[in-house]
């Protein structure tokens, strides 16, 4: 039996094809893994399947899965055959991976282990920005980075303000225990900030989006000398006077606000054992396997939608127009062999 894996084409044109998988190709710092789940990136995705991002096609995407560990390379250390791990791999049935594999906790529904994934971009945030216990962060956008980073930020001792043009997402967020939320549609969203802050406003501003347009508007969010922290990645155009955008930035009068990017890769993959570097996409993994195991962290209701792989265009078409009922769609990669087996033998009937 050969596997399986989502391929993107062309541009809107996704499908799940057959490869061969070469086991004998294992490095020595990488795992063979055999996939349960794994979880698309909605943003990251779709700007390659649209068009958005230039790309060669055909691409093989994927953000993150959950499998059991059926070799490990020589180099491979606390990882062995058998382990349930999440990893940052291609929507696959079988694959590589040696760029972050972190075990799973006992406990843990291995459906929901590959928001691991997603919560780790938004750990980025908290972790650049300034904000401590009693600090106000509003984070605008309550897709899967955005709720999980509001979650995050809420767990950290912040009080946290979330904002979203969807009345599903924000009833969602409250669901998830973030306190404030803001349905933006129709609502002053500053002047309703204001009211919850006393006039003081935020701290910290999260825009989780990647749109320009709400990057402009974060600014006017913040308190004085606050921080703007960029957590989704920008990528349509927009033309604007950006002259009111530096004055908050340069001017006392005017904000004083600092911006930060927060793109997760800017910390190292692997955890330093010398502790030279503290922070690492690792030891974020491992806390929020912990924080999900434990309840903390809340991510069942963040997966809308568990499909199979050969549902795939159904997927992404769900999370380009209907992004209302499309939050967190995950592939259920267990049966990827007797389905397309099914599907041959009903297709030469």
């Amino acid at each position: 039996m050969r596997d399986r894996r989502v391929v993107f084409t062309d541009t809107d044109n996704v499908s799940l094809e057959e490869f061969d998988f070469d086991p004998d190709g294992l490095a020595p710092d990488q795992c063979a893994i055999e996939s349960l789940y794994s979880i698309v990136s909605a943003g990251t995705e779709l700007a390659s399947l649209t068009g958005l991002e230039a790309r060669q096609y055909p691409v093989y995407p994927g953000y993150g899965g959950c499998g059991r560990v059926t070799a490990v390379g020589d180099a491979v250390r606390g990882i062995v055959p058998g382990d349930t791990v999440v990893s940052y791999t291609p929507h696959a049935s079988r694959v590589l991976s040696g760029t972050l594999v972190a075990k799973v906790p006992t406990g843990l529904d291995p459906q929901l282990a590959p928001a691991a994934r997603m919560a780790a971009v938004g750990m980025t945030a908290l972790r650049i920005s300034n904000g401590e216990p009693g600090d106000r962060v509003a984070v605008i956008g309550l897709g899967l980075v955005g709720n999980l980073c509001a979650q995050i930020f809420t767990l950290a001792g912040c009080e946290v303000i979330g904002i979203d043009l969807s009345a599903r997402r924000t009833t969602l967020a409250k669901k998830c225990g973030v306190r404030h939320v803001i349905h933006a549609s129709g609502v002053d969203v500053r002047e309703t900030i204001a009211d919850i802050t006393g006039g003081y406003m935020c701290e910290v501003v999260v825009e989780a989006i990647g749109s320009p347009v709400a990057t402009e508007q974060a600014a006017g969010l913040a308190g004085k000398a606050g921080e703007v922290i960029l957590l989704g990645s920008p990528r349509a155009a927009h033309h604007a006077d950006i002259t009111p955008l530096l004055r908050s930035i340069h001017m006392w009068g005017d904000g004083c606000i600092t911006f930060k990017g927060a793109h997760e890769w800017r910390y190292p993959t692997r955890h330093n054992p010398s502790g030279h570097v503290k922070h690492s996409i690792e030891r974020n993994v491992e806390i929020l396997l912990r924080w999900m195991a434990d309840g903390r962290l809340q991510t069942r209701d963040l997966v809308t939608h568990i499909v199979r792989p050969d549902e795939c265009a159904t997927a992404y078409a769900g999370l380009r127009d209907h992004k209302d009922d499309y939050l967190g769609v995950v592939f259920d990669w267990r049966s990827a062999g007797s389905w397309a087996d099914d599907s041959r033998a009903q297709h030469s009937g």
